[in-house]
């Protein structure tokens, strides 16, 4: 029996058609991805389905008991409550006086009779609405996502923000949870502890998100919202790719054919008196049902035209950095770091948020000042800024304004263009461009900063965190333009497949104030780095653990094998081999939408042997280094 059933929904805002007609059905156990260009109405379908949206026609069905929570885009503000208030939230009335009662537990004074008596009262209401059993979840919750109770839910950063959103969705036990842009804000430490426990997640997930890595790694089944209509892929992404072009040529060759008959029919109805003689009223019928169905035909989406002005060549040394050292009061971000860069490297920037990526930036950027060190800029730098928060955005002017401000045309790579022309490349049509920013949503804001700075000639274009918010087919489109660049890039993203498929090398932030860098991308590092990175911990802590393997590794003083050593070092790859190749299978059965459908205790045994293996894992990975560094 599914869990939820849309059956011909439809909703339009004015003349817009968001769905049309569409059909869904969600079992259990699936991890269903939603996929769709930015504004086709990804969101407004999880409104739909939690019911805070009302179709205009069609019908949903939800069974009465049906829990769902849903974590929507946006990062929380700042806020004064505790992280336990927050997650105890997502237990409506119940949650509240829990929250109440933690809070005056907290400060509670035996000596203070009033506060006795306030915390009398709230024991009573809580027990009688058994919410000492619920109490259990919050902390279950809280357990499970390494969550502090007390801390302040503004003293985090964006990423933990997100987790402890999840803990509030998750508190409920849902049987759907939906996800709306999940990873964003998040560094790749949390999105990769996102993904392994969103794994082991029994209830059914529907999620949107640009990760192409995090999709293709947990996503069993792709439905894409296009021009009004749901279509389901069964599969990985990969797959839906194939399919997806397999569709659309179908489509185009259907439409040219349509077409072709269209243009026919408007032919010989053009015809003179002999036509008419033989004209019937059934031929005339068709061709007038043929031009209301072209009318009503909805093309595809347009793709974002993407084109930099990369200005004149600079020198040959772009940005040397000598022995640079930055700290914030006592604070150390950057300690001792040299390294230059030259004309055409395409640079990217990878560690756990706060770790100083974006204060490194803002040194080569001359926006901060070194305690100590050199920064030597090269010569006949220009350069243009992406800044993550998007502050070089007027929110107040319309999309026109921040572009082109009191001017009808644009100059880019020395030609004229008209606005509208080139805001229209970047997917803004001629009705929107009088539109306020601070009403675009955040992918339409990312293309029209993007659409701002690719306006200024720039031989260097430094990048904080481009792709958020972005839809995946302008991720690959700015990729491609990224790609053929002819200056110098310096990106920071914790996008792992536009890193591998953009820069060159990385600069890795390892914590603890050291940083390397790698040849190749994300994936390049991963084969390079001799240990695992501070930020790539399950905890994305601050520091290292004071014994990890590599640590250990690099201190044993080298001596000689012994035999039984030796066999031991010549067997391990084998071991591991068989390790990742179960764990390749297990992963491939939990992908399956039927894995959940099964016998409990075969999904927890399957589940334990799947942390087994990992463990092992972890440890023949950290005996073979020790052995090899002892050769």
């Amino acid at each position: 029996m599914p869990l939820l059933t849309l059956n011909q929904v439809s909703l339009a805002y004015g003349h817009h058609p968001l769905l049309d007609k569409v059909n869904l059905t969600v079992d259990k156990g699936e991890r269903i991805c939603l996929v769709g260009r930015n504004g086709t109405g990804k969101s407004t379908l999880f409104r739909v389905i939690t019911g805070e949206a009302t179709p205009d026609e069609g019908e949903v069905w939800r069974p009465d008991t049906l829990r769902i929570s849903y974590l929507q885009q946006d990062v929380p503000p700042d806020s004064k409550l505790t992280i336990y208030e927050v997650v105890a939230s997502g237990l409506g009335e119940v949650g509240l006086l829990l929250s109440q009662y933690h809070q005056a537990i907290s400060h509670f004074d035996h000596n203070d009779e009033k506060a006795l008596h306030h915390l009398s009262t709230l024991q009573q209401k809580i027990e009688a609405v058994d919410g000492w059993n619920t109490n259990q979840k919050v902390d279950t919750a809280l357990s499970r996502l390494e969550l502090e109770a007390d801390k302040l839910l503004g003293s985090c950063s964006g990423g933990m923000r997100r987790r402890v959103m999840l803990a509030q969705a998750l508190v409920s036990e849902p049987d759907l949870l939906l996800l709306d842009e999940p990873t964003n804000h998040m560094d790749i430490a949390a999105i990769k502890w996102m993904e392994d426990f969103l794994l082991t997640y029994q209830g059914a997930l529907v999620f949107i998100t640009h990760d192409r890595t995090f999709l293709r790694r947990l996503a069993t089944r792709i439905i894409e919202l296009d021009r009004g209509q749901l279509i389901s892929f069964p599969g990985n992404f990969d797959q839906y790719l194939v399919k997806k072009d397999e569709l659309l040529e179908i489509e185009s060759r259907a439409n040219a054919k349509f077409d072709k008959k269209l243009s026919e029919h408007e032919v010989w109805i053009r015809q003179g008196v002999k036509a008419r003689r033989t004209r019937n009223e059934g031929k005339v019928r068709r061709l007038i049902e043929m031009r209301q169905e072209h009318a009503r035909r909805i093309g595809t989406q347009g793709k974002v035209q993407l084109m930099a002005d990369s200005g004149e060549q600079s020198g040959k040394l772009v940005v040397d950095l000598r022995h640079v050292h930055f700290s914030y009061n006592e604070h150390t971000i950057i300690d001792d770091f040299s390294t230059r860069i030259m004309r055409g490297d395409r640079i990217g920037i990878i560690g756990a948020n706060g770790s100083g990526k974006s204060t490194l930036l803002k040194i080569i950027l001359g926006d901060l000042t070194p305690n100590s060190g050199e920064v030597i800029m090269g010569t006949k730098l220009q350069l243009a800024y992406f800044d993550q928060h998007r502050s070089d955005l007027d929110m107040e002017k319309s999309v026109r304004e921040n572009v082109s401000p009191g001017r009808d045309y644009v100059e880019l790579n020395g030609k004229s263009r008209h606005v509208i022309s080139y805001l229209r490349d970047f997917l803004f049509p001629p009705e929107r461009l009088d539109a306020p920013v601070k009403i675009l949503s955040g992918g339409e804001r990312n293309r029209l900063l993007l659409a701002k700075i690719f306006l200024q000639p720039a031989n260097m274009l430094v990048l904080d965190e481009p792709t958020n918010d972005l839809d995946v087919d302008t991720l690959e489109l700015l990729e491609e333009l990224l790609s053929d660049y002819n200056g110098t890039l310096l990106l920071v993203s914790h996008d792992r497949s536009f890193l591998d498929n953009v820069v060159t090398s990385t600069i890795v932030f390892e914590g603890n104030s050291n940083i390397d860098e790698y040849v190749g991308g994300y994936q390049d590092y991963l084969r390079q780095r001799k240990s695992p990175p501070d930020f790539d911990n399950k905890a994305g802590a601050a520091n290292p653990p004071t014994t990890t393997a590599g640590a250990e590794a690099s201190t044993v003083t080298k001596r000689k094998l012994s035999y039984k050593e030796t066999q031991e070092l010549e067997t391990l790859p084998v071991k591991i081999e068989q390790l990742e190749t179960e764990q390749q299978q297990i992963e491939a059965q939990i992908a399956q939408s039927e894995f959940y459908q099964q016998d409990p205790q075969a999904i927890t045994t399957i589940m334990s042997r799947l942390e087994v293996i990992h463990q092992e894992l972890l440890q023949a990975y950290a005996r073979w280094e020790k052995l090899d560094a002892l050769c």
